[in-house]
């Protein structure tokens, strides 16, 4: 019985005092981590929106979007930060688009999980070049083993293409949901 005691005794300090090392690195982290998702995210409206000097978030949305504007603070699209499923997992991307909401200026995948030199090839040129200036409407498609024969198409990559797809869907998902909420709300 003393022995079981003992043991459960060293055991609960172990526990305590681990928890309260994780406790301590995760507070001094946790600040770090955020600074540095900002850095990333405003590095990224800057790339999806070449023209953009400054942006502001959108606050008639429900979700992370921001409203950039040009030297001469005209609105000159918006910066939309959207996530979907992916072959692997989660891939986060910025999405850039005009003030009309009718042609993307860029992308950029954030973050992803996709297999290493096939579908990581979506973070890539000549994929990710292909939605520059890429026509929106009605949505974005995709052809395989072809190239694009409307102003709204992007070429699938070959060993790909499940990754591939899924950035078209996550564009169109993202898109469909900033049109309806700027209707809803207004743009600001």
């Amino acid at each position: 019985m003393k022995t079981i005691l003992g043991m459960l005794i060293t055991l609960s300090i172990i526990g305590v005092a681990s928890g309260g090392g994780l406790a301590l690195v995760s507070s001094w982290a946790d600040p770090l981590i955020a600074a540095n998702k900002k850095a990333a995210t405003e590095l990224a409206i800057f790339q999806v929106q070449t023209q953009a000097k400054d942006y502001k978030p959108v606050e008639t949305v429900s979700y992370e979007c921001y409203r950039v504007f040009d030297a001469s603070g005209n609105a000159v699209g918006y910066a939309l930060p959207w996530e979907g499923n992916g072959f692997q997992g989660k891939i986060r991307m910025m999405i850039g688009i005009t003030a009309d909401l009718s042609t993307l200026t860029a992308i950029e995948v954030l973050e992803q999980v996709e297999t290493p030199g096939l579908g990581t090839k979506v973070t890539e040129d000549p994929f990710r070049s292909q939605f520059a200036d890429l026509t929106a409407e009605p949505q974005v498609d995709w052809v395989k083993g072809a190239p694009p024969t409307r102003e709204n198409q992007v070429e699938t990559i070959t060993g790909a293409t499940i990754s591939s797809k899924a950035i078209v869907a996550i564009v169109n998902d993202g898109l469909q949901h900033l049109r309806k909420d700027l209707a809803e709300g207004g743009a600001q």
